[in-house]
């Protein structure tokens, strides 16, 4: 069986991070799991300012989102970091129909991911 990956899509999105800044993490904790997953919390949690974080996150998710066509959720995504950047994978059923290449950007008062996704095929 060979894979073959193809091109499927891109998707941009733009966060002012005052948003999650005016959503005090202690006091919105249930606001904050409907769209991140635990290890996600806990990273944007080690900064003293978590909020950019959040914000930058929540904007790679969206362009996930945008970027394929499958119908996804905010937890069907687990992004993660590595010393090259940020890294996203599914979760569940669609884990092994996408890859992912990605990158988020802060600039003062926003936050920028863009994504560009690959559907994965297998071919006989």
């Amino acid at each position: 069986m060979k894979t073959l990956i193809e091109k499927d899509g891109i998707g941009i999105d733009i966060i002012d991070v005052e948003r999650f800044r005016k959503k005090i993490f202690k006091q919105n904790i249930k606001f904050y799991q409907k769209f991140f997953l635990e290890s996600e919390i806990k990273y944007c949690l080690k900064f003293k300012s978590p909020y950019e974080h959040f914000a930058g996150k929540f904007a790679l998710k969206e362009s996930v989102i945008k970027s394929i066509h499958d119908k996804i959720s905010f937890l069907d995504i687990q992004t993660s970091n590595s010393k090259h950047g940020p890294i996203v994978r599914l979760v569940g059923e669609k884990s092994k129909k996408y890859t992912f290449s990605c990158s988020i950007s802060h600039e003062k008062k926003f936050a920028v991911a863009v994504v560009i996704s690959s559907r994965i095929a297998k071919t006989k």
